[in-house]
């Protein structure tokens, strides 16, 4: 995809994210004003970290192999470890993430996932060339896939309004009463 691409890609998630993490369908109140200013901060804190993680891997393309140097696993590894160092800015991992599924499934070009052991570079044949008519088209269904999967995962997996540092500190408090159950 290109950076319009991946620029319009974040924006939607940022919007689409603010409103899955602030809105719960079982309680939502639509007459009520605190919902809508929670609603709006709540984007505008999302909105910096998703774009920045979002426009973050095209960096490669004025040093190293485009969608090899900075699209591969380990970068998103780092990205998801960031926070639990940091805590904070724990939704850049978003923006990089679904930068990397939209090249693989919005573009022919795919993402060398396995650099710089491999470079392969790994896609679906559901993709268009970033020049085509469609680019667009398939940038706003994949992400509507994207804040579909999101979606999920906050309402049936896990919360994702928790940092990545809080979350894990509760998988390893898990995991401890686990062991000590058993």
């Amino acid at each position: 995809m290109n950076k319009k691409g991946h620029v319009l890609n974040a924006i939607l998630l940022a919007l689409g994210l603010g409103v899955i993490l602030t809105v719960d369908p079982r309680t939502f109140e639509p007459n009520r004003v605190e919902t809508y200013v929670h609603l709006a901060q709540k984007i505008g804190q999302l909105s910096l970290p998703v774009i920045l993680g979002a426009l973050f891997p095209d960096v490669d393309t004025a040093f190293g192999k485009h969608r090899k140097t900075l699209h591969n696993l380990p970068v998103l590894i780092a990205f998801l470890a960031f926070p639990l160092v940091f805590d904070n800015l724990h939704f850049v991992w978003i923006g990089v993430a679904t930068h990397y599924v939209l090249d693989m499934v919005g573009s022919k070009r795919g993402i060398a996932l396995f650099y710089p052991l491999s470079p392969q570079e790994y896609d679906l044949p559901t993709g268009v060339a970033t020049s085509s008519k469609h680019a667009d088209a398939v940038t706003l269904l994949v992400t509507a896939a994207e804040l579909g999967v999101l979606a999920g995962v906050h309402y049936y997996l896990v919360s994702l309004d928790v940092s990545l540092a809080n979350a894990a500190a509760s998988f390893v408090d898990a995991t401890a009463a686990l062991t000590v159950v058993l």
